[in-house]
Formats: structure tokens, sequence, C-alpha cells
């Protein structure tokens, strides 16, 4: 059977179609990424964002579960090592991505080296989602989506009341400390950077995913989260979301008037809400609503001073040592010396600061390849959360450190912008060109008769 073009998504044969158990497992795994924070663990026990504690409590359950589910669905198949290979034809880029970041893994281990927790969480459990999402069904899909519609609204709820009540339900702990002087809101995905990323991108899919949504379904939506993404305080996920989401709004306007298809009521309502937006922002101000993302834009904590301090520190090691990775404690040593203590800003430099040249090239290579893969095997319009996804990522430590983000931006990914159901029919053979139709005999004047054709004479009259 012909393979169909990119972003068609051909049934699996009977052995690598997902089991009941599979299925309901990735519902959970779903429920756990966006439900449960490094905030609400410390509360059972589990120092998941500390130092302390025991090397176990430092991969999220979302990493194990979806270990567990991986290995379970090769073990019901009855044929491992088929079903590796079927893989590895329908998502080469999350076989990649699984290979690099378990050979990775290895070898921190055998040499004791940090960053242990963030090769699993990060990279590792998201290659093994891509495979384990490869034979989802539409099924599967609607549910997932269904989950993560429920869980962002939760959490934007959440977040507004955590605001309002000036109280966080989780908040984020370092070491069992919780940063009582941040009144930013934590709601369900822990840290506010962490919900203003997940946000941000949620935001951007429901202008251009979530299809089996009406627009008026997903308009209140739409409000809900810009409204939770003011309170996470989050600047460049607020900045970016405005800027993306005008330019997405002008490009559909323009497209609807060039095709004469602007909508009546549409109108009505762009033009109500100018008139009522301006009441509803004046009422907010009044009550205090934007001021802390003013305070944000105007105090960022030394951030922007940060970002200049990180390519300082670079320049301290010599490009030996950058390209095998420096010593790790002389890194942490110039970082609190430059006054970097929460971290570095940004997913490049920290990776080549700590795991070298050659593992961040890997590493970053392998994800961005599986990226292009997923937008490929997605309907049209995951660009635009993309573009959200890649912007956010380079303002924090993000991928170069421990975090479940990328496993929630691929569930959202596939679950809002689903592959397409099936593989194309296949085109069938043009039939033979119809047999060219015999001449008409010339009529009898018109044949020349060889006494006048002789003489060069016409036909008489």
């Amino acid at each position: 059977m012909k393979s169909g073009p990119a972003g068609f998504r051909p049934p699996p044969p009977p052995w690598a179609r997902l089991d009941d158990l599979s299925r309901y497992g990735i519902c959970l795994l779903a429920f756990v990424l966006f439900g449960i924070s490094g905030g609400l663990l410390w509360m059972v026990g589990w120092n998941y964002d500390g130092i302390s504690g025991g090397a176990a409590t430092k991969i999220h359950p979302g990493t194990y579960l979806t270990v567990l589910l991986f290995g379970w669905s090769l073990i019901v198949a009855g044929r491992p090592v088929q079903r590796l290979v079927h893989l590895a034809n329908r998502r080469p880029a999350g076989i990649l991505l699984v290979t690099v970041s378990g050979t990775i893994l290895a070898a921190t281990i055998l040499r004791s080296g940090p960053g242990m927790a963030g090769l699993l969480d990060t990279y590792l459990a998201l290659g093994l989602a891509v495979l384990l999402l490869a034979d989802a069904d539409d099924q599967l899909l609607a549910w997932l989506e269904k989950i993560i519609h429920v869980m962002m609204t939760a959490n934007a709820v959440l977040a507004i009341a955590e605001f309002v009540l000036q109280k966080q339900l989780f908040p984020y702990r370092f070491e069992g400390m919780a940063f009582e002087w941040d009144p930013r809101s934590t709601a369900l995905h822990g840290h506010p950077l962490a919900n203003a990323m997940i946000t941000g991108c949620y935001l951007m899919a429901l202008l251009s995913g979530a299809r089996s949504l009406t627009f008026w379904q997903r308009l209140p939506m739409i409000g809900l989260q810009a409204v939770a993404l003011i309170v996470f305080g989050g600047r460049s996920a607020a900045a970016a979301s405005l800027l993306l989401g005008l330019a997405y709004g002008g490009l559909m306007l323009l497209g609807s008037l060039k095709a004469g298809r602007l909508h009546l009521l549409g109108a009505a309502v762009g033009a109500l809400a100018i008139a009522v937006v301006p009441a509803i922002v004046a009422a907010l101000d009044h009550l205090g609503f934007f001021d802390i993302l003013i305070a944000r834009f105007f105090s960022d904590g030394g951030s922007a001073e940060a970002r200049r301090e990180m390519f300082d520190l670079l320049a301290m090691f010599p490009v030996g040592d950058l390209l095998v990775g420096p010593d790790t404690d002389l890194v942490d040593s110039q970082r609190r010396i430059q006054g970097l203590e929460w971290g570095i800003e940004n997913p490049v430099i920290r990776l080549l600061l700590y795991q070298g040249f050659f593992i961040t090239l890997a590493l970053l290579g392998c994800f961005l390849i599986q990226m292009r893969e997923l937008s490929k095997i997605t309907e049209p319009g995951l660009w635009l959360p993309m573009i959200m996804w890649l912007v956010l990522l380079n303002g924090a430590e993000s991928i170069a450190s421990k975090t479940t983000l990328t496993t929630k931006f691929l569930l959202l990914a596939v679950a809002l912008y689903r592959p397409m159901p099936r593989e194309p029919a296949p085109a069938t053979e043009r039939p033979d060109p119809a047999p060219a139709r015999r001449p008409r005999p010339e009529p009898a004047w018109r044949r020349p008769s060889y006494p006048f054709h002789r003489t060069g004479s016409r036909r008489p009259s």
C-alpha cells in the first residue's frame, strides 16, 4: 500500500492498536501532567522541585506513568520488536529522540553527572509519549481534547481565584520554602512562568485549533485564558500573545473581507466589544487588576540584567571546556558570583555550560526535528502555538532543565490539531482516452472527379 502524504494517519495493524488499559492510562496521564504540580507533590511528601530527598522523587509521576504505559503497549502487542519497527516507520523523530536522550542518560549515570532528571522528564518522556500516541484513534484524541479543555479551564479559574483571594492553594516551593513575597498565581502548573507558557500556547490553540468547538464556544474560553495569563505575570507570554493574537485576527479578517464572508452577527459582536471593552478595562483597573502586570513590566527583579550577565558567564570558560562541558561546581560558583542564583534564563546557554556543545547539539537538534515532525502530522494551524512555544522557550531555562512542559505541549498539539484520520483514497487510474472519432466522409460534391481534376476546372454549378 502506498503511503499517503505527510499529515495523514493510516490505520495501524490490528496488533499495534492500543488496548483499553493503554487508552485509559493515556487519559490518566493527561490528568496527571495538567493537574499535579511540584507544590501539590510537596504536600504529599514528594520533594520534586527541591534538592534534598531521594533521587526517585526528582522525577515527575507523569514520567513514571509514561514509561509504564509504553512498556505495557510493547508487551500487550505480543510483538515488541515488530511494534518498535512499526513505530520507527510512523514516528522516526520520536525514535531518534528516545535513542539519543536514552544514550545521553546512560552516559550521565555512568559518570555520575548532573541533569539525569531533566533528561528523563524533558526529553525521554516526550519521545516515549510521541511513540505512545502514534496509534491513537479519533475517540482517544477526542477524550484528550475534553480533558485538556477541562483542566486548562480549571487552571484559569483557580488562578483568578488565587489572585482575588491573595491565597495560593499549591504554592511553588523550593526545599519546602514557599515564595510568599511573589503574589503571582501558581494554580495547577506550579511556577507562574510555567503557567504562563502553557496558558499562552493553549490560548493560541483556541484561536487557530480546537475545530471540534465553534467560535462562539471558544470565545469565552479565550477571554478566560487571557485574564489568567495576566494574573500569572508572564511578561513575554502576555506580549507574545497580544502580538500573535492581533496578527492572526487581522489575517482572518482580511481573508473574510477578500472572500466576502463577513458575518453580520460577528460584525455586530465586534462593534459591541469595541464599545464595552473600555468600560470593562476601566472597572478592572479600578479594582487593581492590572497592577501586577504593570509591576512585572517595570520591575523585572533584575531579569534583564541577568540575561546580559549570562553572556559574560559564557565568556569565562575556554572553548575546549565548552565543547565537552566545564566542571559543574565551577559553573555553579561563577553563576552565584555573577548574581544568577535563580538560574540562566536561556536554554542554549545553560545547556552549553552544564552539558557542553556536543550534547547541546544532539538534544536541541533532536528536539527541533521532533517539533518539525509534530507540525507535519497535525492539522494546519499549529504554526500559531508553535511560534509562541519556541519564543517562550528562549526566555527561561525551560528545556535546559527539568520540566514536563514538553509533554504537555505534545498532548495539547495532538489533541487540538488532530492528525488526519485516514489515508486518502488511492488515485484510480485514468481511463484510456476515448478513441478518435472517425472523420466524416467528404461530401460527394467536394470530391474532385477525374475529368475536372485533370483539367483544373471547378465543380459545375
